[in-house]
Formats: C-alpha cells, sequence, structure tokens
C-alpha cells in the first residue's frame, strides 16, 4: 500500500468520519452540517494532494526540459565539431572555390558560435601562413600564373574574413588575437577593428596596407617586416590608430609611403633599425612617457615633451 492516491483517500475518509462523527455529538450541530464540514475537511486533503501531483508534473516536466536541452547543446557541439573539422579539411583542396567555401563555413561558423571565433580566426591566419608567391611581387610589370591569381582570390578572401571576424574600435575588453608571423599579404585591411595581440614578424605586405583607426589591445609586433607596391603603388596607413601595449617596428622595412598621423602608442615603442624609403607622416602622433624612452623616430622628425608625454613635430 504504497500509493499516494490510496493514502490520500484512506485519510480523506477517516478526516470525513472523524469530523462529522464528533459534530454529531453536539447537540446544537445538525447531521447535514456535520456532514458538509467533514466533507470540507476530507476534501481539503484531495485537494492538498492535487497541488502536490501538480507541483510533481511540473518538476519532472522541467527536469525533462534540462536534459532535453543538454541533448541539444551536445547534438549541436557535436555537430559544429564535424561542421569545423570537415571545413579545416577542404582547405587542402585542389580547387580554388572549394577553399573559398570553407572559408566561409568557417567564418559562419564563428558568427554562429562566438566562442569558435578565436579558433576560426587562428585558422585563417594558419592558411595566409602558408608559403606563397607570385611573379608581380618580384616586377610589378609581370601578370601571375593562373594558379597564382586564383590562389591570391582566396588569400584576399581570407584577409576580408579575418576583418569581418574583428569587433569595431569602439567597443570594449581586449580583442582577438591574430599570429601572422611570415605570412604574405596584399590588400591588407584591419582598419577600424579591435585587436588583442599581432603578430607580424618577417610578413610581406604588399600594395596597401590599412590599419587606420584601430585599437590594439595586446603586443603589436613588425618586426623586419616589410612593404612592396605588389598590383599598385602602396601606402601603409595607421592614422588615428592607439596602440596600448608594445609597438614593435625595429628592423621594419617601409619601401612605400607611410602615415603614422594622430597615432597614440601609449606602451613601449621602437622603430629602431626600421627604414622609410618615400615620405613618412607623423603629424600629431603622440608618444607615452614609457614609449618616448625607446623611439627612434626617421629623419626629420624629434619628440617634442608635453605634460602628458610628447608628440612628434617635423624637425627644423
Amino acid at each position: 500500500m504504497r500509493s499516494p492516491l490510496l493514502w490520500t483517500l484512506i485519510a480523506s475518509a477517516v478526516l470525513l468520519c472523524g469530523v462529522g462523527g464528533w459534530l454529531l455529538t453536539d447537540p446544537a450541530t445538525s447531521r447535514s452540517e456535520a456532514l458538509k464540514t467533514g466533507g470540507l475537511a476530507g476534501g481539503a486533503v484531495v485537494a492538498l494532494y492535487a497541488l502536490w501531483l501538480n507541483d510533481r508534473r511540473r518538476r519532472v516536466e522541467e527536469a525533462r526540459q534540462v536534459i532535453e536541452q543538454q541533448r541539444h547543446d551536445v547534438d549541436r557541439e557535436r555537430i559544429s565539431d564535424e561542421r569545423f573539422a570537415k571545413s579545416v579539411e577542404l582547405l587542402g583542396h585542389e580547387a580554388d572555390q572549394v577553399r573559398v567555401g570553407a572559408l566561409h563555413a568557417l567564418a559562419g561558423l564563428a558568427r554562429s558560435r562566438p566562442e569558435y571565433r578565436q579558433t576560426v580566426l587562428d585558422v585563417l591566419c594558419s592558411y595566409l601562413r602558408r608559403p606563397f608567391t607570385h611573379r608581380r611581387y618580384e616586377n610589378p610589370e609581370h601578370s601571375g600564373t593562373p594558379e597564382e591569381e586564383r590562389e591570391l582570390q582566396v588569400r584576399l578572401t581570407a584577409q576580408r574574413l579575418i576583418r569581418d571576424l574583428l569587433p569595431p574600435s569602439d567597443v570594449d575588453g581586449p580583442g582577438p588575437d591574430l599570429d601572422l608571423t611570415g605570412a604574405v599579404l596584399e590588400y591588407f585591411d584591419l582598419s577600424r577593428r579591435r585587436i588583442g595581440g599581432l603578430l607580424l614578424r618577417h610578413a610581406s605586405l604588399y600594395s596597401s596596407t590599412n590599419l587606420s583607426g584601430s585599437v590594439f589591445t595586446g603586443q603589436a609586433y613588425f618586426t623586419a617586416a616589410g612593404t612592396g607596391p605588389g598590383r599598385l603603388v602602396g601606402v601603409f596607413r595607421c592614422r588615428d590608430a592607439t596602440f596600448l601595449d608594445r609597438a614593435w617596428f625595429s628592423g621594419t622595412e617601409f619601401s612605400e609611403r607611410t602615415n603614422f598621423s594622430g597615432t597614440t602608442f601609449a606602451g613601449q615603442t621602437t622603430f629602431n633599425g626600421a627604414t622609410f624609403a618615400k615620405e613618412v607622416l607623423f603629424d600629431g602622433a603622440r608618444f607615452s612617457d614609457l614609449a618616448a624612452a625607446e623611439v627612434h623616430l626617421p629623419a626629420g622628425w624629434t619628440l617634442e615633451a608635453q605634460s602628458h608625454g610628447c608628440i612628434a613635430v617635423r624637425s627644423s
């Protein structure tokens, strides 16, 4: 006799009989009033059982929903992992259109699952770190082979998707990290984006490079990187950018026009060993006291001390 319903009925009958019988001993209480009161007492027990049963059903349903949600999350994670693995595998496909599709699939995964964003950015950067050459880089008059042109389009897609996955520069918090050590890049554009650490050591930057308006929350290394004309005359743009941590341009070869106007260097900064083959602009560039200690500006520029750090000015 373990059924809650049976025990509830027994308790209700006992109350009905007990309360009704007790009231019947009182001469002032009629039989109908006694039965009515006893029935209410027994009904209260049944009502309490109904409330308990309804609460139990609710808790069982909530537990079932939790289990279903966990199962859904596991399935979703499994599908995402399979999608990620398949896309990475397709990056090695011979057909360029398949590689482009794989890049877009990875970017779509990063948008739908934010926890994948840094991992996807790491994969895109690793693709750009693969060895690549183009006949135009050696001689701007030369045209690339069909294979070089197709691979260049895939790489330009990867560069664009990297920029699309980075948060805008006006949001708070650290940005994602990018490791492009030794990468060959053309029309590289990270303008108005928020970036964590940036590694461009020994990278080759062709045509125009645009970092204007970007905020670098981590350390940025351009050590021994180089710029070149590529398809068109190149320009290295870094106007109104902000380097919150170390900015290292030691040994960087700027073979095209360079513009750092209005940029803020808040951490340790050095241009030691950097070469500027053409015009370079530092108008309004600001350096903190920490940054100014190791800054070596190109000829024609000096640092002028101010209340909070230094500002770059043209030397007379």
